[in-house]
């Protein structure tokens, strides 16, 4: 099976663009519900699957014994802008563990959030690795190293973190990973099935509170993100809106090249797509168009205008093309 198309861009009664992707739902079982495109299609997963990689973090006793609270398990799982929100809360995450903006290797990044970004350069300082959007993730990762007593260098895919992040990534897609990529952050990015993302998705949005060992872990972590979807992204972000829009119903979580996930614990469901052209534009109407299909997200929200059903007005206000689920797409 190959891509299929599954939002479009129309401007002047023509088709202009057409976003071909796959996408897969689940359930808490990872039994496929629905499915577009290649479930079996292999991909990076890249920042989508952060609440993966900060399983190892609750499950060793890492998080316990630092004392984290839901706020900083969010940012383990965040993109996030580089907001004062952000930054101000890693860097004394940082001081806590007894560590520096030294002991990151996520690198420096000029952060989105424009007081932020504005800040920086009319002071004329550079921006840290606190800036970078993954630096929560980061400061998870430093978190476990410490914990586990090992070395520095804990984006190294032999590194006890990575082997444990694998091994979690391994678990929860239920599939073996065929090899990694190095992420915008540095950090490996473990490859799977869009069926396994979603599996994994699925296992998430079953996983109980009260549960034992992984799936405590699970749950406590998207009960962060849902609590705290400012932090998991950032004002403007599709993640932090559209969580907003849902109540704190449903975790959300873009990545770069354009795949997104959701987690869905009133209805057991798991969400994973990826648009193979890695627009990210697409990538949030397709989330919507699917969030709608299930019923977590009302149609008429304000949000869903503007992610997916509303025009695209161009410099002067004019409505000048709009977005449409492609035919056979999300009920379409």
């Amino acid at each position: 099976m190959t891509a299929v198309p599954m939002i479009e861009l129309w401007r002047g009664g023509m088709l202009e663009s057409a976003h071909l992707g796959h996408a897969v739902i689940c359930d808490g079982r990872g039994a496929i519900i629905e499915a577009w495109g290649d479930p079996e299609a292999v991909i990076f997963p890249r920042s989508s699957c952060k609440m993966i990689q900060a399983l190892p973090l609750i499950e060793s006793g890492a998080a316990d014994a630092a004392g984290l609270s839901d706020e900083q398990l969010a940012l383990s799982c965040a993109s996030h802008n580089g907001a004062a929100i952000h930054t101000e809360r890693v860097a004394r995450w940082l001081d806590d563990l007894g560590m520096s903006e030294s002991d990151l290797r996520c690198g420096p990044q000029m952060p989105d959030d424009f007081p932020a970004r504005k800040g920086l350069v009319c002071s004329g300082i550079a921006p840290c690795q606190i800036h970078n959007n993954c630096s929560g993730k980061h400061t998870g990762f430093l978190t476990l190293t410490r914990h586990l007593g090992a070395g520095p260098e804990y984006i190294d895919a032999s590194h006890p973190v990575q082997v444990a992040v694998r091994a979690a990534f391994e678990e929860v897609t239920g599939l073996a990973s065929p090899g990694y990529g190095i992420d915008g952050c540095s950090a490996p990015n473990f490859a799977t099935t869009v069926h396994g993302l979603a599996r994994a998705m699925g296992y998430f949005a079953a996983a109980r509170p009260d549960g034992r060992g992984r799936e405590g872990a699970a749950a406590r972590l998207v009960q962060a993100m849902m609590g705290h979807p400012d932090l998991v992204a950032g004002e403007g972000r599709a993640c932090t809106r559209l969580m907003r829009a849902m109540g704190g119903r449903v975790a959300v979580k873009t990545g770069a090249e354009a795949v997104f996930v959701a987690i869905l614990p009133e209805l057991k469901r798991g969400i994973a797509l990826k648009i193979m052209d890695g627009a990210t534009r697409a990538s949030e109407a397709a989330l919507t168009a699917l969030l709608v299909r299930l019923g977590a997200l009302e149609a008429d929200h304000p949000v869903v205008a503007d992610l997916l059903t509303g025009p695209i007005l161009n410099r002067r206000g004019i409505a000048a093309a709009a977005l449409r689920r492609a035919a056979g797409f999300a009920g379409c």
